[in-house]
């Protein structure tokens, strides 16, 4: 994009850093390409505001005060603007570009309606109903994979792009491995309950168990299952270095969308043991680069058996530059001289139901 002046994306997320979890990797990935794509890129996160814990989940921080966020977007007065999350801010935003007939596009990024059954007991419909509504206005919604699209499809969201997701092969490679008497099998993430950890904590097969992240189960499944190693959030090398050193990466969840940490582990040469599921359905190749069993223990068994330059070969077709390109490719353009009027099915005439 040399010589030619950049535009202005604008993007709306109530994830962040210090969050550590894919939503933030991703955006944060796709922002650093973007200026490629011809944009630079202003993002409006919970930092810029008074924040409060979210309940039941203290290491993430909502914003208290989004109304302020009217100011800021009059200010920037961007050329495309894209809302992330489904949070406090996101919502603020639906809202006041609705009332103002501007136009623009929307991301999903979790099973967020399992993920609210799992913690409340509330029937997933509902947080489909939530969804449908939230994100109806939106030109185009962006979905993780084909599978994840077909799913929202049927609970009747519309408007939607796959999206897909990338891994940094710089930094996670393969590198020496360390001796061992046992296999290394590793989990890398939220310590959560929809995570279904518990599932890769419990399993009696031969190996040791580590577990890289942290969250609010964290205590209760340290207390029950002090065997496993567990060492807390890891970034950069750290992290790269566990994920290379590990015989299998296990992922027990049943409610992702797309797993970017298996990526990142297959990129490391490190085959991927998970339930045969959203995400990892999308992401490994059977009896290739992992394995998926209704059985997690044969999964690893399998996983064990796998060649590892495999793993390695298939994560260096997927790049970010794809993602961010194909992310520029749908943004949508705003004229804030001549806002569309609200026939043309813009802002709240077309999700207000």
């Amino acid at each position: 994009m040399t010589g030619k002046a950049l535009k202005r994306a604008l993007i709306i997320t109530d994830a962040w850093s210090p969050q550590t979890n894919g939503v933030v990797t991703t955006l944060e990935s796709v922002i650093r390409l973007l200026p490629e794509q011809g944009f630079e890129v202003d993002v409006i996160h919970p930092g810029l505001f008074s924040t409060m814990a979210l309940p039941s989940y203290p290491e993430i921080r909502i914003a208290r005060d989004p109304w302020r966020m009217g100011a800021m977007i009059e200010a920037l007065r961007p050329d495309t603007i894209h809302i992330a999350t489904e949070g406090p801010l996101g919502l603020w935003a639906r809202q006041w570009l609705g009332r103002r007939l501007v136009p623009y596009t929307t991301s999903l990024h979790t099973k967020f309606p399992e993920y609210i059954a799992e913690r409340t007991g509330l029937p997933v419909g509902l947080g489909y109903r939530f969804l449908r509504w939230f994100h109806r206005p939106a030109l185009h919604t962006l979905c993780t994979t084909e599978s994840h699209r077909r799913e929202l499809e049927q609970w009747g969201l519309r408007d939607l792009v796959v999206w897909g997701r990338g891994v940094d092969t710089d930094l996670f490679r393969p590198r020496a491995r360390r001796p061992r008497r046992w296999p290394r099998l590793l989990y890398v993430g939220r310590v959560a309950l929809e995570k279904n950890l518990e599932a890769f904590l419990r399993l009696d097969v031969p190996g040791d168990k580590f577990v890289v992240g942290d969250g609010p189960a964290r205590a209760t499944l340290e207390a029950r299952f002090p065997d496993a190693t567990w060492l807390g959030y890891l970034h950069g090398e750290a992290l790269a270095v566990e994920y290379a050193d590990a015989d299998v990466f296990v992922f027990p969840s049943l409610t992702d969308t797309f797993g970017l940490v298996m990526l990142e582990a297959l990129a490391s040469g490190t085959p991927v043991a998970a339930y045969p599921v959203t995400g990892p359905l999308d992401i490994v190749l059977h009896g290739v680069t992992g394995m998926l069993s209704d059985d997690l223990g044969a999964a690893v068994r399998g996983a064990l058996e796998l060649d590892r330059a495999a793993c390695r070969t298939y994560a260096q077709t997927q790049n970010w530059s794809c993602i961010a390109a194909r992310m520029a490719r749908h943004f949508v353009a705003i004229d804030w001289r001549d806002r569309p009027p609200a026939r043309h099915g813009f802002g709240l005439s077309r999700g207000a139901t």
